[in-house]
């Protein structure tokens, strides 16, 4: 018996069975999966190329066109919605979530990459067809067709605020940021317009892969021999991939002798290894070590100099992320499962003390374009007493003479700025010094004594720190 169609065919209109677009499809699971589960696409999207790649239809033009659509469709969203609620006769609260899903992929095509309007409207609503039904495939199409009337330059004029009337409000649609990050972004730069449409701008562009090598383990020579590698800017252990470079396929990677890390926590790293010390330098802290990036760097720099350092990571899935990164360290370490602000250790045990704190997660919203939609002003009272509270932790487990290292990838100034203030008001046996001298190739890093790294200025995530010696 042969198949009928689901709804009766129009004279002149012959059925047509939906097409597959294993791309598209797979794009759409991935937003789906970081809207239902508040899933990251960084963690998404990596499992589903790789079980598409098994598909002999499925090769690597595939699978850049399906990461760019996530990474795009997700960086701007803010746009995309004034964008669609400006096509649309009602709220979008009221548009179903997978049906805006598929919206936002279609105007993604339409307005950010250069496929051709016909193709992009096309593809779209036979995705639609696929995933939602005829009936919201039909919606899809005709609200397609209105964006495509207009290039983004054309519907940022409609749809966002006059700068004058609005500024932060014209910021937040043109360049896709939530007007509270807009505001505390601006607010961290040191206010004036200076910078804030440069820093908004580098937070929707797709972020390089960096690699570290790890000292005593690999050079930043053997990573410069792989294809598509290139220099870091500003750490002697960074090396760049350009584009379709692919980290698993680096040797040393897949060794554990090298690893993926943003140049900005090297640096925070290496500023706090070289940190000037009053006294023995033999037992270094990383109180907030997971998933383990900066401690392998750390375990790495402590054996070159015949010290310990002691990983904790309060997370037990986490430690075991972090004794993975550090499995054949050359030099003595230990990893524990224990909670930063409940030490098991002895006050005044180390030399060196790191604490890459919990936070909002501002200063990486490359890398986690949905983290700019879901976080929430409110999120800041929920991590100042942990922040505190493991600053205040380090400052206890560090020895007269030695330094603590506060990181956080957070530029606001609730997060980085304040946390440190109010903590050393507890701790008149504590001084913070100048770190900006420990990078001395790095340019842009404030007025001090503290440093924050910016996107714009530096190409690394907007990193935070600043050091504190135990003078007492």
């Amino acid at each position: 018996m042969s198949e009928q169609p689901r709804r009766p065919r129009k004279p002149g209109k012959p059925y047509r069975r939906p097409q597959k677009d294993p791309v598209r499809i797979l794009a759409f699971e991935a937003l789906r999966a970081v809207d239902e589960r508040d899933a990251y696409a960084n963690l998404v999207l990596p499992p589903l190329l790789r079980k598409a790649r098994e598909r002999e239809d499925f090769d690597a033009r595939d699978a850049a066109l399906a990461t760019e659509l996530v990474y795009g469709t997700l960086r701007r969203q803010g746009t995309y919605d004034a964008i669609i609620a400006d096509c649309v006769d009602r709220p979008l609260r009221e548009v179903d979530p997978p049906v805006l899903d598929v919206l936002g992929l279609g105007v993604h095509q339409l307005l950010g990459t250069r496929i051709p309007s016909h193709a992009a409207v096309s593809a779209t609503v036979e995705l639609a067809r696929v995933v939602l039904g005829d009936g919201r495939a039909k919606f899809v199409n005709a609200v397609l067709r209105k964006v495509a009337r207009d290039d983004l330059d054309g519907w940022l004029e409609r749809v966002a605020p006059p700068y004058d009337e609005d500024p932060e409000d014209h910021l937040a649609v043109v360049h896709s940021h939530p007007r509270w990050v807009v505001s505390a972004l601006w607010d961290s730069l040191g206010g004036g317009r200076s910078g804030i449409e440069e820093l908004l701008a580098a937070d929707n562009e797709r972020p390089e892969v960096t690699l570290v090598a790890r000292p005593g383990r690999a050079t930043a020579d053997e990573l410069l021999g792989e294809e598509a590698a290139v220099p870091g800017r500003w750490s002697p252990y960074a090396v760049r991939l350009s584009e379709g470079g692919e980290p698993g396929a680096v040797d040393a990677v897949r060794e554990n002798r090298a690893g993926v890390q943003d140049e900005g926590s090297q640096l925070v790293a290496l500023a706090l290894a070289n940190a000037p010390l009053d006294g023995p330098d033999r037992r270094w802290l990383d109180g907030c070590a997971g998933p383990g990036g900066k401690a392998a760097l750390l375990g790495a720099l402590a054996a070159e100099r015949g010290a310990f350092l002691l990983a904790s990571e309060k997370q037990p899935h986490r430690a075991g992320l972090v004794a993975k990164a550090l499995d054949g360290s050359p030099g003595p370490y230990q990893v524990i499962a224990a909670d930063g602000t409940r030490p098991a250790w002895r006050p005044g045990s180390f030399d060196r003390v790191l604490v890459d704190v919990p936070c909002t997660g501002l200063g990486a919203l490359r890398r986690r374009p949905e983290a700019r939609w879901r976080r929430r002003p409110e999120d800041l009272d929920g991590f100042a007493p942990l922040q505190r509270g493991l600053l205040r932790s380090a400052l206890e487990a560090v020895r007269v003479g030695g330094v603590v290292g506060y990181a956080t990838c957070s530029p606001h100034l609730a997060e980085t700025r304040a946390v440190v203030a109010d903590v050393l008001k507890q701790f008149p046996d504590a001084e913070p010094f100048d770190a900006r001298p420990l990078l001395p190739d790095v340019p842009d890093l404030g007025e001090g004594p503290d440093v924050q790294l910016w996107p714009h200025l530096h190409g690394t995530d907007a990193m935070y720190l600043a050091l504190i010696r135990r003078t007492a």
